[in-house]
């Protein structure tokens, strides 16, 4: 197996270096809910052209908009680290926050109070049915990261946080960070 650790609420999932799914290509996803129901994941590596100001009304334009995944493009999600500024948020990992309340967000980067170091936006996001995801990681798609400095989650290089997560995973991952995109054309 690619890693045995059990995927779990906060878990980083980290795509094989290989992986064909263009939707999760040298992706990480961070795992906000894991359950009997399944799970719901966003991918914190796959920035989009937009920005938050071309999908919302505001006056800040330096928000970079992420592709959270597959499902459901035309919903804004997001992720935080500043539950003392943005109440009702679900708390997923350590100091990292799923949504909560959206216009006092919007209003927080409007007035300078909030950056792009704790917050980050994402369209649509990443979901699994029931046991669907175990049998991605039994084939080796998926390696799970559960212990993580929550740094990595607002990295805004999406090839450099899929490399910096598998190299602290530890050394028996580390070398997989080199692997190139595609080993045939070497």
């Amino acid at each position: 197996m690619f890693n045995s650790n059990p995927p779990k609420q906060g878990s980083l999932l980290l795509s094989e270096p290989f992986m064909l799914d263009p939707n999760f290509e040298r992706s990480v996803v961070l795992l906000c809910e894991h359950n009997e129901e399944g799970t719901i994941g966003l991918i914190l590596n796959q920035r989009s052209s937009l920005l938050l100001s071309d999908v919302v009304d505001m006056d800040v334009a330096d928000f970079p908009l992420y592709i959270g995944g597959p499902v459901q493009h035309n919903a804004i999600f997001y992720l935080h680290r500043a539950p003392e500024k943005i109440e009702n948020g679900k708390l997923i990992y350590k100091d990292i926050y799923w949504g909560g309340d959206f216009e006092k967000a919007v209003f927080l980067i409007n007035e300078g109070i909030l950056s792009t170091t704790e917050i980050k936006f994402f369209l649509g996001y990443s979901g699994w049915s029931p046991g669907q995801l175990d049998e991605e990681i039994n084939q080796n798609s998926w390696a799970v990261h559960n212990e993580y400095s929550t740094e990595l989650t607002f990295l805004t290089d999406g090839e450099d946080l899929w490399k910096q997560a598998l190299i602290s995973l530890g050394p028996k991952y580390a070398h997989v960070a080199n692997f190139p995109k595609s080993p045939y054309l070497n």
